[in-house]
């Protein structure tokens, strides 16, 4: 499986997956995001992106910067794991200097519309929410 066969496999599901990301006892912490594949802001490469304001998810991510995000649609599944960089409000990343501009596009890529993007704003901006970026290592399926 390549990624953009992953985003067609998520995006049947309206881009909803699981996410997996690690605690620091080595447990598992997981839950349910909306994702898609858009250009990496900074590379141009094609990366799994999703936004959140988790503190579980951010927190584990901050620290341990590897993910596995899962996409399935009837009996077939896929997945992605990678390395994640993250851009938010308290995330700078470099390159990356429009984040609200940033978080539309992921939104969008996994899916998503709004119909006041200035209220899409404001909620992002209130939350201190950031855009995940998962550059794959490995991309798998059934």
């Amino acid at each position: 499986m390549e990624l953009d066969e992953w985003g067609a496999l998520a995006a049947e599901e309206h881009g909803l997956v699981v996410v997996a990301t690690a605690r620091a006892d080595g447990s598992i912490q997981s839950s349910v995001v909306n994702a898609g594949v858009l250009a990496h802001p900074v590379t141009g490469e094609d990366v799994l992106a999703f936004v959140t304001y988790g503190p579980a998810k951010l927190g584990n991510l901050r620290r341990r910067p590897w993910t596995a995000v899962t996409a399935r649609s009837g009996w077939r599944w896929g997945t992605v794991e990678g390395g994640v960089e993250i851009a938010g409000p308290d995330d700078p990343l470099p390159g990356v200097d429009d984040v609200a501009t940033l978080l539309r596009a992921v939104f969008t890529a996994a899916g998503g519309t709004h119909d006041d993007w200035d209220e899409f704003d404001a909620t992002m901006a209130r939350d201190r929410r950031a855009a995940v970026l998962v550059t794959p290592a490995r991309v798998y399926s059934n």
